[in-house]
C-alpha cells in the first residue's frame, strides 16, 4: 500500500491549504484514516482522524474549527482542509491509519509565514 499526500505549499497566516492523501490499494472504506503532521525539529503528532463512513472524527484541540478532515471512498482518498492557517502550523503532514499501518509516504511540506 503507498499513501500518496499532496496539496502543500508557502501561504500566509490567515489563508486556507486543502491536502489530499490518495491510498493505492486495500479496502479504503474500512480504514480509519488521520492526519498527522511533524513541525521542523519535532515529532511526528496527530492532527485528526476519521472512520470509513465519515461519521465519527477526531480532531486535536489547536486545529479545532479550522481544519475539516472529509474523505472520498471512491476516489480513495482523504482530505483536510485547514483555513485559517498559522505560522506554529508549519509542519510536514502525512496520512496513515491511525494505528500507522503502513509505511509512510513522503508528506507533504505546509509553511505558514507570519
Amino acid at each position: 500500500v503507498q499513501l500518496v499526500e499532496s496539496g502543500g505549499g508557502l501561504v500566509q497566516s490567515g489563508e486556507s491549504l486543502r491536502l489530499s492523501c490518495v491510498v493505492s490499494e486495500g479496502a479504503f472504506i474500512l480504514l480509519n484514516m488521520s492526519w498527522y503532521r511533524q513541525p521542523p525539529g519535532k515529532g511526528r503528532e496527530l492532527v485528526a482522524s476519521i472512520d470509513g463512513a465519515g461519521s465519527s472524527i477526531y480532531y486535536e484541540d489547536s486545529v479545532k474549527g479550522r481544519f475539516t478532515i472529509s474523505r472520498d471512498n471512491a476516489k480513495r482518498t482523504v482530505y483536510l482542509q485547514m483555513n485559517s492557517l498559522k505560522p506554529e502550523d508549519t509542519a510536514v503532514f502525512y496520512c496513515n491509519t491511525p494505528g500507522r499501518r503502513y509505511r509512510w509516504g513522503q508528506g507533504t511540506q505546509v509553511t505558514v509565514s507570519s
